[in-house]
């Protein structure tokens, strides 16, 4: 590699791990909507306002999250037991970064949009 900089681009690098749990698309909806809450959020709260996770995508992405710091996960000693997910400091400084990438998305989901059609449309008249 030719700076420090570039480390992140070799598979040696340790924050690759991390990248890939942060560019999973669950995980950035998980981080962003326990961060807009402010509050801890059942399992069940969090698949019915995600739509479109499956339960197994939903579980795989918060003990991904959970084995990095990011989330933690309380179980409470009811019948049936309440587990509630937050998140940590470490998941706030996270929430940050994911909620800015939301803004982004949102600001220029129409001009991506439009740059779809454009590129789709100079595809479908070469053919």
């Amino acid at each position: 590699m030719d700076t420090e900089a570039d480390y992140v681009y070799s598979e040696d690098c340790p924050s690759r791990t991390v990248l890939d749990v942060l560019a999973n698309k669950w995980s950035l909806y998980i981080l962003g909507l326990l961060r807009r809450h402010g509050r801890p959020l059942r399992f069940t709260e969090l698949r019915r306002r995600i739509e479109g996770v499956t339960q197994k995508s939903l579980t795989q992405a918060l003990r991904n999250l959970e084995r990095d710091g990011l989330v933690s996960r309380t179980i409470y000693p009811t019948i049936p037991p309440r587990v509630e997910y937050a998140l940590t400091e470490l998941g706030v400084e996270a929430g940050t970064l994911t909620a800015a990438i939301a803004d982004w998305s949102r600001t220029n989901a129409t001009r991506i949009h439009t740059a779809r059609s454009a590129y789709d449309n100079r595809l479908t008249q070469s053919m």
